[in-house]
């Protein structure tokens, strides 16, 4: 099923003094094809998760590429019922300004993906760097 939407990531690349361009929609579908290449047997796995896409983060922390806001499923016990959904979000603009070329942004894009749907999986920041998506 394929993802539509906005993840906790910071830029690994600093700004680059340049904007490249890319619409919202164009945006949006390099975040659903990231989704897409989620192996079927992970993205069956996942549960009670929403992906967005918003513009940019807040102005605390100017350069979140993604940001994932909700209970693990390693955290989620008996207790956990009638919820909203996880909410996981992926910020255009940084992206964007760290980015010198499309590939780029498909790469940080799949990057981020990733590294938000592992902590909807339990997996933090440290074990993530290790495996490189960090």
């Amino acid at each position: 099923m394929p993802w539509r939407g906005p993840l906790l990531f910071r830029a690994r690349l600093p700004d680059n003094g340049l904007v490249l361009e890319m619409t919202r929609e164009e945006f949006e579908e390099l975040v659903a094809e990231a989704l897409d290449r989620i192996p079927p047997e992970l993205t069956r796995l996942m549960d009670n998760v929403a992906v967005f896409v918003e513009d940019e983060p807040s102005a605390e922390d100017p350069e979140l590429l993604g940001l994932y806001e909700g209970t693990p499923l390693t955290d989620r016990g008996e207790w956990y019922a009638g919820v909203l959904p996880d909410r996981i979000t992926v910020y255009r603009g940084p992206t964007l300004r760290m980015s010198e070329t499309r590939e780029d942004v498909v790469q940080e894009t799949e990057v981020t993906v990733v590294h938000e749907i592992a902590h909807h999986f339990g997996i933090d920041d440290d074990r993530l760097h290790a495996l490189g998506y960090g």
